[in-house]
Protein backbone atom coordinates (compact mmCIF):
# COMPACT_ATOMS: atom_id res chain seq x y z
CA UNK A 1 0.00 0.00 0.00
CA UNK A 2 1.45 3.60 -0.51
CA UNK A 3 -0.28 6.99 -0.02
CA UNK A 4 -2.04 6.94 -3.20
CA UNK A 5 -3.77 4.30 -2.22
CA UNK A 6 -5.30 5.83 1.18
CA UNK A 7 -7.96 8.43 1.11
CA UNK A 8 -10.31 10.76 3.76
CA UNK A 9 -13.79 11.59 3.16
CA UNK A 10 -14.96 15.05 4.09
CA UNK A 11 -17.14 14.98 6.89
CA UNK A 12 -16.67 11.69 7.97
CA UNK A 13 -13.68 10.33 10.68
CA UNK A 14 -10.88 8.25 10.28
CA UNK A 15 -8.91 7.06 6.82
CA UNK A 16 -9.90 4.44 3.91
CA UNK A 17 -8.04 2.40 1.59
CA UNK A 18 -9.19 2.64 -2.37
CA UNK A 19 -10.43 -0.16 -3.34
CA UNK A 20 -12.01 -0.06 -6.99
CA UNK A 21 -13.58 3.27 -8.99
CA UNK A 22 -17.31 2.55 -9.84
CA UNK A 23 -19.25 4.35 -12.57
CA UNK A 24 -20.58 6.72 -9.74
CA UNK A 25 -17.89 7.08 -7.31
CA UNK A 26 -15.72 4.69 -5.59
CA UNK A 27 -15.52 2.05 -3.00
CA UNK A 28 -13.53 2.26 0.38
CA UNK A 29 -12.57 0.22 2.91
CA UNK A 30 -11.84 1.55 6.37
CA UNK A 31 -8.51 1.45 7.86
CA UNK A 32 -9.55 0.20 11.17
CA UNK A 33 -10.32 -3.32 12.79
CA UNK A 34 -14.01 -3.06 11.53
CA UNK A 35 -12.75 -3.18 8.15
CA UNK A 36 -16.31 -1.68 6.88
CA UNK A 37 -16.76 -0.76 2.90
CA UNK A 38 -17.76 2.44 1.93
CA UNK A 39 -19.58 3.23 -1.36
CA UNK A 40 -18.59 7.37 -1.99
CA UNK A 41 -21.26 8.98 -4.39
CA UNK A 42 -19.67 11.61 -6.87
CA UNK A 43 -20.91 14.16 -4.71
CA UNK A 44 -18.82 13.30 -1.86
CA UNK A 45 -15.44 15.32 -1.34
CA UNK A 46 -12.65 12.81 -1.45
CA UNK A 47 -9.25 13.07 -1.11
CA UNK A 48 -6.13 10.92 -1.17
CA UNK A 49 -3.42 11.46 1.04
CA UNK A 50 -0.79 11.48 -1.83
CA UNK A 51 -2.16 14.64 -3.03
CA UNK A 52 -2.21 15.95 0.15
CA UNK A 53 0.47 18.73 1.51
CA UNK A 54 0.98 21.66 3.91
CA UNK A 55 1.29 25.40 3.67
CA UNK A 56 5.18 26.62 4.18
CA UNK A 57 7.34 29.55 3.79
CA UNK A 58 9.30 27.75 1.28
CA UNK A 59 9.45 28.59 -2.82
CA UNK A 60 7.13 26.25 -2.97
CA UNK A 61 4.49 27.22 -0.52
CA UNK A 62 3.84 23.47 0.58
CA UNK A 63 5.13 20.41 1.72
CA UNK A 64 3.42 16.83 0.44
CA UNK A 65 1.72 15.14 3.74
CA UNK A 66 3.70 12.14 3.49
CA UNK A 67 7.02 13.40 3.20
CA UNK A 68 5.37 15.36 6.56
CA UNK A 69 4.31 12.06 7.80
CA UNK A 70 7.67 9.88 7.14
CA UNK A 71 9.56 12.67 9.13
CA UNK A 72 7.36 11.93 12.00
CA UNK A 73 8.03 8.53 11.46
CA UNK A 74 11.81 8.93 11.77
CA UNK A 75 12.07 11.49 14.37
CA UNK A 76 9.37 10.24 16.67
CA UNK A 77 8.76 6.03 15.78
CA UNK A 78 5.25 6.52 17.14
CA UNK A 79 5.62 7.99 20.22
CA UNK A 80 4.68 11.91 19.79
CA UNK A 81 4.51 12.47 23.30
CA UNK A 82 1.21 14.76 22.09
CA UNK A 83 -2.20 13.76 20.87
CA UNK A 84 -4.81 15.33 19.14
CA UNK A 85 -6.97 16.35 21.50
CA UNK A 86 -3.47 19.00 23.00
CA UNK A 87 -4.26 22.59 22.97
CA UNK A 88 -3.31 24.86 20.13
CA UNK A 89 -0.16 26.39 21.13
CA UNK A 90 1.14 22.49 21.62
CA UNK A 91 0.31 21.44 18.38
CA UNK A 92 1.90 24.28 16.63
CA UNK A 93 5.17 23.60 18.64
CA UNK A 94 4.60 19.88 17.75
CA UNK A 95 4.35 20.86 14.02
CA UNK A 96 7.42 23.58 14.18
CA UNK A 97 9.80 20.75 16.07
CA UNK A 98 8.61 18.34 12.57
CA UNK A 99 8.00 21.37 9.59
CA UNK A 100 10.03 24.70 10.69
CA UNK A 101 8.94 26.41 7.99
CA UNK A 102 5.05 25.81 7.98
CA UNK A 103 2.83 28.70 7.50
CA UNK A 104 1.16 29.88 10.96
CA UNK A 105 -1.27 31.85 9.14
CA UNK A 106 -2.60 28.85 7.03
CA UNK A 107 -2.16 25.49 8.50
CA UNK A 108 -4.89 25.53 11.62
CA UNK A 109 -4.70 23.52 14.78
CA UNK A 110 -7.72 21.23 13.43
CA UNK A 111 -5.04 20.81 10.19
CA UNK A 112 -2.76 19.55 13.20
CA UNK A 113 -4.54 17.49 14.59
CA UNK A 114 -5.58 15.94 11.56
CA UNK A 115 -2.38 15.20 10.51
CA UNK A 116 -1.54 13.27 14.30
CA UNK A 117 -4.61 11.35 14.23
CA UNK A 118 -3.80 10.23 10.72
CA UNK A 119 -0.16 9.27 11.80
CA UNK A 120 -1.92 7.02 14.67
CA UNK A 121 -3.92 5.51 12.29
CA UNK A 122 -1.37 4.47 9.16
CA UNK A 123 1.18 3.64 11.54
CA UNK A 124 -1.30 1.31 13.42
CA UNK A 125 -3.00 -0.26 10.35
CA UNK A 126 -0.54 0.22 7.53
CA UNK A 127 2.86 0.95 9.00
CA UNK A 128 4.40 -0.05 5.57
CA UNK A 129 3.21 3.19 3.63
CA UNK A 130 5.65 5.08 6.48
CA UNK A 131 8.64 3.21 5.64
CA UNK A 132 11.40 5.18 3.61
CA UNK A 133 11.86 3.82 0.29
CA UNK A 134 15.04 4.56 -2.10
CA UNK A 135 14.63 5.66 -5.51
CA UNK A 136 17.76 3.21 -6.40
CA UNK A 137 17.08 -0.11 -4.47
CA UNK A 138 19.83 -1.92 -6.74
CA UNK A 139 23.32 -1.13 -6.64
CA UNK A 140 24.74 0.66 -9.82
CA UNK A 141 28.39 0.08 -10.39
CA UNK A 142 30.35 3.47 -11.39
CA UNK A 143 32.47 4.43 -13.93
CA UNK A 144 35.82 5.04 -13.78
Amino acid sequence: MNFNEIATVAGKPGLYRVLKPTRGGVILESLDSKKSKLVVGSNQRVSILGEISMYTMTEEGASPLEEILKTVEKEFQGDLGIDSGADADELRAFLKHVLPDFDEDKVYPSDIKKLISWYHIIREFAPEVLEETSENTEETPTEE
